[in-house]
């Protein structure tokens, strides 16, 4: 009697199929191993982290001062819904250009005055009205006061009575 027993996956002349599953897998394995670490010497700032810029000083506590803009009460159509606007806000200026924008006040508060008569009222009523409103108005603030003076507009008091 014979040992030998007949494979039916082998082909002709003895030789065994290889297998294709097991590179697959091994590429796979091998490729989210090669992620999980990128990702974590990326996340880590081992690779790729930030870059410490000498040129732009670090922003200080003491850098900066407020000026107020009293607060400005607006008459409205009788269409529009309400009587009134009610706003105020502070200006973040730089500490070194404080005095000069202190005297600039004046045309702040006319810009900001200008600027809300012009504004349509359904517009405010909108869900995003005030980010819109203080964006323009720092924009327009930064014209009149020259390039690096007005760093910001805070919005303080905003009601439609």
């Amino acid at each position: 009697m014979s040992d030998i027993t007949h494979d039916p996956q082998e082909g002709t002349g003895g030789a065994r199929r290889k297998s294709k599953v097991k590179p697959v897998l091994l590429g796979l394995l091998a490729g989210a191993g090669l992620g999980i670490g990128a990702f974590f010497a990326v996340y880590s700032g081992l690779v790729l982290g930030p870059a410490p810029d000498a040129a732009t000083p670090q922003r200080q506590v003491q850098d900066f001062a407020f000026i107020a803009i009293d607060p400005i009460i607006l008459s409205l159509p009788p269409q529009s819904g309400a009587r009134a606007l009610r706003f105020a806000g502070q200006i973040e200026v730089a500490e070194g250009s404080h005095a000069d924008m202190m005297r600039l006040h004046p045309r702040f508060v006319d810009l900001i005055h200008l600027y809300l008569h012009a504004v349509d009222m359904e517009d405010l009523r909108q869900p995003a009205a005030l980010i819109r409103l203080r964006s323009q108005i720092l924009r327009r603030l930064q014209l009149i006061a020259g390039d690096g003076h007005v760093r910001d507009f805070l919005i303080t008091e905003f009601v439609l009575d």
